[in-house]
């Protein structure tokens, strides 16, 4: 058997166990309209994304993963609770890593349920951990709600907070908004002085380039109010750093959390719900005394990930990217859901790392 043929068979494989543990097998489209998919996958994928113009359907994109056109597909036809698995190859440009394939197959499987989410999170996990535990690979996991949570929690403007948000996925310009949000890097000397002239648009000559004078203006109001508002304090700055450095067993995070949340009690909510989610894996056969967990884990991966995180790596083989991955995006289904919502969590496995590594059947 080629190692093609050996992939697409693992892939079969794997799709079959999705749809013995209940979920319906679902088909998408290669190729998919540009314009929503490069806006919902975050700036990581819109740099490595394959995108082409189409006469009649306008900027067109070979997908890059399985979940956006899934959460489109189920939340056209309602919100209901659901569970779905699908297979076939996504596309990714690598420029900065030639050694990884630009594409490669995935199988996943992806649940739609309000009902209990900590049940849902512990249903996907320990599905993947089952499959995957003959190749005794380590489990990783985290959980974007808590750092989210911490951001919110911060004594600053809407605007900052929104700034750290959408840049949680990318740890080093996270930092410098934090660094310059709490005055330890100065603005640039450029910056104040445009910021303390009368007229800031005086002498710059012919207008060039996309934004509109009301964009430039209003930009310019934007750095004013940030230039105006008071830094944020040292102490929650140490607070935002104690939960991004909390890297144990899943028993002493949950401890190290606890304990931050007494004095940054916004992130209460979302450790409870981590406590809840280890409390359902226990009940689902994991062993979460050596479940690793990492508060700023899943930090590089999809940016429409809002909660829990997972991934599964081979120990032996640091360059290889993660077998399998996954986690919740609860805020995906109302972005797409015109109005209506479900909590929803999934996984990826790629089969050709499942045969690369032999862990194949």
């Amino acid at each position: 058997m080629t190692p093609r043929n050996s992939i697409r068979a693992e892939m079969y494989r794997l799709r079959g166990l999705f749809e013995a543990a209940g979920a319906q097998p679902v088909e998408t489209a290669v190729l998919q309209p540009a314009d929503v998919l490069l806006d919902l996958y975050g700036e990581d994928i819109r740099a490595r994304a394959y995108v082409t113009s189409d006469a009649l359907r306008g900027e067109q994109m070979l997908r890059p993963d399985f979940t956006v056109p899934v959460v489109q597909m189920h939340m056209e036809h309602g919100a209901e609770p659901a569970c779905y698995t699908y297979s076939g190859e996504v596309f990714r440009r690598q420029e900065d890593d030639p050694d990884r394939a630009n594409e490669y197959m995935q199988v996943g499987f992806e649940l739609f349920d309000r009902a209990n989410p900590a049940a849902a999170d512990a249903r996907v996990f320990a599905l993947i951990y089952d499959i995957l535990k003959p190749m005794n690979l380590r489990a990783a996991t985290g959980d974007i709600g808590i750092l989210m949570a911490a951001v919110d929690g911060l004594n600053t403007t809407e605007r900052r907070k929104h700034a750290l948000r959408r840049h949680i996925w990318r740890p080093k310009r996270f930092r410098a908004l934090i660094d310059r949000f709490s005055g330890k890097i100065p603005a640039p000397e450029s910056r104040v002085k445009l910021l303390a002239a009368e007229d800031p648009m005086a002498n710059i000559g012919p207008m060039t380039g996309l934004r509109s004078e009301t964009e430039i203006f209003q930009r310019i109001n934007a750095l004013k109010e940030d230039a105006a508002a008071a830094p944020i304090s040292e102490n929650e700055v140490a607070l935002l750093d104690a939960v991004l450095a909390v890297r144990e067993t899943s028993p002493y995070a949950l401890e190290r959390l606890l304990d931050i949340a007494v004095d940054l009690p916004e992130i209460r909510a979302a450790v409870e719900r981590l406590e809840k989610r280890l409390e359902a894996l226990a009940s689902n056969g994991i062993n979460v005394d050596q479940l690793d967990f990492e508060a700023s884990y899943g930090r590089t991966q999809m940016e429409y990930y809002d909660g829990f995180v997972f991934g599964f790596y081979a120990e032996s083989r640091p360059d290889l990217p993660p077998v399998a991955s996954g986690g919740r995006y609860d805020a995906l289904t109302r972005q797409l859901g015109q109005g209506r919502e479900i909590p929803a969590v999934g996984g990826v496995i790629r089969p050709g790392l499942v045969v690369k590594l032999g862990g194949a059947a």
